[in-house]
Order: structure tokens, then C-alpha cells, then sequence
């Protein structure tokens, strides 16, 4: 008796390539344009006139869901008590906690001790410059690490928060979901190759001015961005962009599912 075929099992379709990379010279157009933006427009904000890597981090550490003009009184006056890291670490933890007011998430000020008191233990008083020993103290991210090594040290760090990444998103990519981990790892990867080589300070400044004024989440303005021209999402259509949060990601397609009989 002959032996029966053996049934092919369908192979699902191919993932699609990630989406990719700028060509250098796009690379150069971008900064050379963001640049020019930001030295006409760029915000004059105190953490921006000081490389000292301790205020560095109390700046980003406050701006964490916080909005900018209401950390800039509580940024002086943190400084004028807690002036070192030394200071911050023997600090009392109410009293603490208490000069964090009104700034809320307090585990944020309980966070900032912790790096202080394990910086004076392990690191003299003084924040490492080396990106995997920032990435050791609980409290610094992969953005935190990125801007303190990039505004207080003038490495070559990339960095990508909510106002980078949407930037990022629109001019490059342009469609599926902007927040999906596949979309932040293509994102990171993208804001890596962008960094230049000088004035790295004022670019991961500028992109970060840039989403908050002028490439913003809701009613961006469009029609003075200087990126409008080659922008993946120009003109910008808040309906494809609400779709997009909730679609499929082109960097990372699932297999389609089949439909059941009736």
C-alpha cells in the first residue's frame, strides 16, 4: 500500500526588511537644518549653561513629566540647597523629599538621593563618564545616560525621549505604530546614526526643542518646519497617525491569520 504524501504546512510569509537608515547625505541635511533652526530659535534654559554632570541630571531627572516652566524655579532652588552630590547624599530624606514639592512622582527625588549616596560611595562625589557604568545606578536610563554623557562630557551619545522619538518618527519613518518596541529600537538605532561628530551638545538640544515646539504632538507646525520638505509625514494627517498607533508595525509583521469557515 502505497504511503500517503505528506502535507506541505504553508510557511508564513517573510518579514518585511526594517525600514532603512538615512543615506549620509540626508544625515548632514537634517543637522545642517535642525542646526540653523535652533541657533535662530533655540530656548535659553539655565541647565543648558553649565557641564556639570550632577546638574545635568537634577535638570532631566526634573524634566521627567514635568513641563519646563515649572522646573525652573524648583531647578534653582534645589541647587541653592543641594548644591553637590556630596550635599544630596547626607541630606535628610523628608527634608528631601519635601524641597521636591510640588514637582510630584516623588520617587524621583528618592531616586536622585540614591545615585548621589552611591556616587560619593563608589565614585568620589562625581558621575562616571562611561556609559555602562551610568547604566549601573538605578534611576539612569538609556536616555539619562545618553544626555549626561553627551551635555556634561561632549560624547558622541545618542538620545531618544517622547519629543525625539516623535520627531524622529515623522521625518524618517513616517507610518506604523510610533510606539511599538520594534519602532523604539529602529528609533534608537536612528538617533545613533544622526549624532555628529561635533557640536553634539547643541543637536540633542536642538531635537529636543524641536519636538517641543514646532514638531509637536497635536497641531505640529508644519507650515514653518524646515523639515517639511522630505518629511515622511508631511502634510500631517492626525487620523493616519491615531491609526497608526493601533496598526500593524511595518519593521515587525505578524503572520495573518486565517479565516474560519462557516
Amino acid at each position: 500500500m502505497p504511503a500517503k504524501p505528506t502535507a506541505r504546512r504553508a510557511l508564513p510569509p517573510p518579514r518585511p526588511a526594517p525600514t532603512p537608515l538615512p543615506a549620509p547625505p540626508h544625515r548632514r541635511r537634517f543637522r545642517r537644518r535642525l542646526l540653523a533652526w535652533y541657533r535662530r530659535h533655540g530656548r535659553d534654559l539655565p541647565w543648558r549653561n553649565t557641564r556639570d554632570p550632577y546638574h545635568i541630571l537634577v535638570s532631566e531627572v526634573m524634566l521627567q513629566q514635568t513641563q519646563v516652566d515649572r522646573v525652573l524655579p524648583k531647578y534653582t532652588e534645589w541647587l541653592a540647597k543641594y548644591p553637590s552630590l556630596d550635599a544630596l547624599a547626607t541630606a535628610r530624606e523628608d527634608e528631601v523629599t519635601a524641597t521636591w514639592y510640588p514637582l510630584g512622582y516623588n520617587i524621583r527625588p528618592r531616586r536622585l538621593q540614591t545615585i548621589a549616596r552611591e556616587a560619593v560611595s563608589r565614585y568620589g562625589g562625581q558621575l562616571p563618564a562611561d556609559q555602562a557604568t551610568l547604566l549601573s545606578f538605578k534611576g539612569i536610563g538609556a536616555y539619562t545616560a545618553g544626555a549626561i554623557r553627551s551635555f556634561a562630557f561632549g560624547q558622541r551619545a545618542a538620545i531618544l525621549d517622547t519629543n525625539v522619538a516623535r520627531v524622529l518618527f515623522r521625518v524618517f519613518v513616517g507610518q506604523g505604530a510610533p510606539k511599538s518596541h520594534a519602532m523604539t529600537r529602529h528609533l534608537w538605532k536612528l538617533s545613533e546614526a544622526l549624532v555628529p561628530i561635533r557640536h553634539v551638545f547643541d543637536f540633542n538640544q536642538a531635537l529636543m526643542d524641536f519636538g517641543a515646539m514646532i514638531c509637536v504632538a497635536r497641531q505640529p507646525r508644519c507650515l514653518v518646519c524646515p523639515m517639511a520638505k522630505g518629511c515622511r509625514a508631511y502634510p500631517y494627517a492626525p487620523e493616519r497617525e491615531a491609526r497608526a498607533a493601533v496598526g500593524r508595525d511595518p519593521l515587525r509583521q505578524a503572520t495573518p491569520r486565517r479565516r474560519r469557515r462557516p
